[in-house]
């Protein structure tokens, strides 16, 4: 009935065509979950119709013509005489089920008459029932059971319910004692229980005013083999004696218990679909499948309950659990019950089975016409087509040779249960989807049906999950196993099929609750990960010219955050609108080919600049928004007619800084390898000269995730002065690198201060920091654990801090009598071992070296004078020229001499990328810089830190 309800809202929330119950669900949770199930459902319902089939010829060939069998039954017993049923209901099976096919083919009018006939036998039989039991409050029929003690005896084994008669003044025995003993004397030897226990015959239908229904009323669960014992009476029995000649009791048939009868039960209720897989056929179905749903399940609740309770109230117990009385006395007591004539009942079980069975072969292929028609599984949909009438004539011939599969099997013992699983795990999503369309709250839902709530839906499809393991749970699981294959066959198909489904709007609900959640506060640098804004351009049939760039974010997602493929259209939006989307769907085309997971999005600007800048500054949504920018090295930017390319390459990297976002440059692009590819050896090498907050560290490792960089090893080289102890910050840096538990070969490279001129600025004060992060690795255990984790997890402070304002000596004092405190951004203080606190020199400043390289005794201005100032984004001065160029000149050649030297042969080089000049005077000399540096390298990825650290020592 919950599942009735349910259904009724869906069906009248819209016009349901042809399909019922799987439109329902496919419309309301999507094709995947609908397909699944659908396909679960048509299955149940085919194969049912062969249980009805099975069912209609097991009366046939037993209570109404036995003697038809073809396959003789008389005088067998056990395996043979079964196996002999089965062959008969296997050809007369497959007999009925060919007349049924052809009433279904010649037309779904021929069998709604047939119905009206089948409905009005059942009726007839139902009320034949009811007029027996009022008849057996007048004059109760003769069904006679006899009672050994308490014990139930077979009728098989008596003709007279008594030990010994009198026949002329003689005492002669009967059958039944010369069942109990060895011999036909009053002498004999007899059973012990025989011997102690007297024989009583009742009465198997006492009628509804005798009382029984009270020692009916309660559960009795046999198990397989035990005696049935009539409650109440006396008995007198040694517990510890064998039981002898139990072949002469009813003996329970098989182990019962509740979960075991719900499951026997079940499928006699299976059939509140049967209207709705008509929908197709139905004048009104909005109208016909609430009511006709509701009024049949009602009706019938009614006649199974009222049949329950008249049964137990006039009925033994011992009768009602020997399959319908033919153990204890020989005929069927629900024949002996119906008035006027047990025929009545046979006729009526006869074509009600047999209505059914067409039911059954009448909506399973309009069910599988649905789903062929809907396309979601390729190979179905030759079922999609029909006579011109719309009658599905291939789905039919395809559900017919399926249920002669099941006729065919005869015994569908072993095979209904799962039938049983197909029905409730319809009934359950069903259920669901109402549920869920009831609470998402969509607009569209607005079903006429009023009397439904998501309680109810909820509570329905607890109790169809629950009844499925109740009933057999390892076939629940196994039925489960099924739809799974079948949805994900299905997902994996392609069902592109926009239904406005269930599940869409969950994802919606549940992508802005956590898209909210992460407008609480920046992420934790143990969280970080790549957020990468991929800006690529395109020609002028909108392909992009840099297909390589997707590449390498699909070798860097293993950190599996969100990734935007960018591009931009000239012109205005009025006019472009078309070339945009064109240029969109080919983003979309390139990151299916690269599988890249994420998003495309192209703006239309009157440039090409603006159109970049519109970009990193709306990318994302909300909390969920870019922390990196890739973009592609200008490969052609000395040429006269790409100088506009590389000043627009500058204003990105300008604008990244400005943002505080991450910027990866990769070189020589087109050299990159594709997903395909796989290197079997080689190294990638980091040189690490200025601290960016970990993102030299972070990508190796990320791109060794993948399968194109899986077997590269990694090495890091770091710059040393000539004054700095080599050997021991090779130490540290191993010490620092195990904590940070990434595997890599360490070397430490020693060049003249006046060979990195052109870094000299960011050395001095970034540079510094990366030898303090080392130096911590001399701090004791306690320190190190109160300290490290201001070194490389910038969520416990910014990294955007001023310069201490005395020597580090006087706050380590200070600070060295009680606990951290978690520096604030924009604070005049630090934490004095923290690595954006740079050491200063001897004399308590930090080192300047002006354009000349003079050493001056005095702080930096820009970072002594502007408060704020980021640290990782200082910029060295490109303007200065003359000497200035020379010597920066001087600085890319040495450093190139040097990477070129060491890294020749390796398949990537990372490098820091200094930052850009201030003005637009020194351009050309900065990206004169970068080719110089980079000269002779095969493939090399520029990285510039983003201002936040993104690795951390702790788990």
């Amino acid at each position: 009935m919950l599942t009735a309800i349910s259904m009724s809202a869906i069906a009248t929330n819209g016009v349901v065509p042809a399909g019922g119950s799987y439109y329902m669900i496919s419309r309301s949770l999507g094709p995947e979950f609908g397909g699944a199930v659908g396909i679960c459902f048509y299955l149940g319902t085919t194969f049912a119709g062969a249980m009805y089939i099975l069912g209609c010829i097991e009366i046939l060939l037993i209570y109404i013509v036995p003697q038809a069998a073809i396959f003789k039954i008389e005088g067998l017993e056990g395996a043979e005489a079964e196996a002999a049923l089965l062959n008969n209901m296997r050809v007369y099976g497959t007999i009925v089920l060919s007349f049924m096919s052809l009433v279904v083919f010649v037309g779904v009018k021929y069998v709604n008459k047939l119905a009206l006939v089948f409905l009005a036998c059942v009726i007839l039989s139902i009320l034949a029932v009811y007029a027996g039991v009022i008849k057996t409050a007048i004059d109760p029929p003769v069904f006679p059971v006899c009672i050994l003690g308490n014990r139930t005896l077979s009728s098989k084994g008596y003709d007279i319910c008594a030990k010994v008669i009198e026949i002329d003044n003689d005492t002669v025995t009967t059958k039944l004692w010369r069942s109990f003993c060895d011999s036909d004397s009053l002498n004999a030897t007899c059973d012990e229980y025989f011997n102690n226990n007297n024989v009583t015959e009742i009465q198997g239908i006492p009628g509804v005013t005798s009382g029984i229904l009270a020692e009916n009323l309660f559960g009795n669960y046999l198990e397989k083999g035990m005696i049935l014992e009539k409650r109440g009476l006396a008995s007198d029995a040694d517990p510890d004696s064998p039981t002898t000649s139990s072949n002469r009791y009813v003996l329970a048939d098989i182990t019962s218990f509740f979960t075991l009868l719900v499951g026997i039960y079940f499928p006699s209720v299976t059939g509140i679909m049967a209207g709705s897989n008509r929908s197709g056929d139905l004048r009104d179905a909005q109208k016909s499948i609430p009511i006709g749903t509701i009024a049949a399940i009602t009706t019938t609740s009614t006649v199974y309950m009222s049949c329950v309770v008249l049964f137990g109230a006039c009925i033994e117990g011992v009768v009602l659990r020997d399959k319908f009385g033919e153990g204890v006395n020989g005929n069927l007591v629900i024949g002996t019950l119906a008035w006027p004539s047990p025929w009545v009942i046979v006729f009526g079980s006869f074509f009600s089975t047999c209505g059914a069975g067409l039911q059954s072969l009448t909506g399973a292929p309009r069910l599988l016409q649905a789903i062929s028609r809907d396309g979601i599984i390729p190979f179905l949909r030759v079922f999609g087509h029909g006579k011109a009438n719309g009658e599905p004539t291939w789905a039919l011939l395809l559900t017919t040779s399926i249920c002669e599969i099941g006729i065919i099997i005869a015994s569908l013992d072993a095979v209904a249960p799962i039938l049983s699983m197909f029905f409730l795990m319809c009934y359950m999503f069903v259920n669901l989807a109402c549920a869920l369309q009831t609470l998402l709250r969509t607009p569209n839902w607005r079903p006429r049906f009023k009397f439904y709530h998501w309680a109810l839906s909820f509570l329905g499809m607890s109790l169809c999950l629950s009844l499925m393991f109740i009933c057999s749970w390892y076939y629940a699981i196994v039925a489960m196993g099924i739809a799974t294959c079948i949805y994900k066959y299905i997902e994996f198909c392609g069902a592109e099929k926009e239904w406005g489904d269930g599940i869409r709007g969950i994802s919606l609900s549940a992508a802005r609750f956590a898209l909210m959640r992460l407008e609480e506060g920046p992420p934790h640098t143990k969280n970080w990960r790549p957020q990468i804004l991929v800006l690529v351009s395109v020609d002028a049939e909108q392909n992009v010219e840099q297909p390589r760039l997707l590449s390498l974010t699909n070798q860097l997602k293993a950190g599996k955050g969100l990734t935007i493929v960018g591009t931009s259209v000239q012109g205005t939006f009025l006019n472009n609108y078309t070339e945009a989307q064109r240029a969109d769907q080919s983003l979309r085309k390139l990151m299916e080919t690269e599988k890249v997971k994420g998003f495309s999005q192209v703006v239309i600007s009157s440039n090409l600049r603006d159109g970049t800048s519109h970009l990193i500054q709306v990318g994302g949504l909300g909390g969920l928004k870019h922390n990196t920018v890739m973009v592609s090295w200008p490969r052609y930017w000395k040429q006269p007619e790409y100088h506009q390319q590389f000043r627009n390459f500058i204003e990105v990297v300008r604008e990244t800084t400005i943002a505080s976002l991450a910027l990866l440059v990769p070189k020589n692009i087109s050299s990159y390898p594709s997903n395909g590819e796989r290197f079997t050896e080689g190294h990638i090498d980091v040189w690490w000269i200025v601290h960016d907050g970990g993102m030299l560290m972070l990508l190796p490792f990320l791109l060794r995730q993948h399968k194109v960089w899986r077997k590269c090893k990694m090495r890091i080289f770091t710059v040393a002065q000539m004054d700095d102890n080599s050997i021991q910050m090779k130490k540290d840096l191993i010490t620092f690198l195990y904590h940070l538990r990434i595997d890599a070969e360490v070397e430490v490279v020693e060049m003249l201060d006046s060979d990195i001129s052109a870094y000299t600025y960011e050395k001095t004060l970034i540079m510094e920091q990366r030898s303090q992060i080392l130096k911590q690795m001399h701090l004791t255990k306690n320190e190190m654990e109160r300290e490290i984790q201001s070194i490389t997890d910038s969520s416990r402070g910014s990294i955007r801090r001023k310069n201490p304002p005395a020597p580090r000596a006087q706050h380590s004092t200070e600070e060295g009598e009680k606990p951290e405190e978690e520096p604030t951004q924009g604070k005049n203080t630090s934490t004095p071992t923290s690595p954006t606190s740079p050491v200063p020199p001897a004399g308590g400043a930090t080192a300047w070296k002006d354009s000349k390289g003079a050493d001056k005794g005095k702080s930096p201005p820009s970072a002594a004078t502007e408060p704020g100032k980021d640290l990782f984004n200082m910029k060295p001065e490109w303007e200065h020229l003359n000497q200035t160029d020379v010597r920066r000149m001087h600085t890319a050649m040495r450093l190139n001499e040097v990477i070129t030297k060491k890294s020749k042969e390796a398949k990537l080089v990372l490098l820091n990328m200094p930052g850009p000049p201030k003005n637009r005077v020194g351009e050309e000399n900065y990206m004169e810089f970068l080719e110089v540096l980079t000269e002779g390298l095969n493939r090399v990825l520029l990285v510039r830190g983003g201002g936040r650290e993104v690795i951390t020592i702790y788990s």
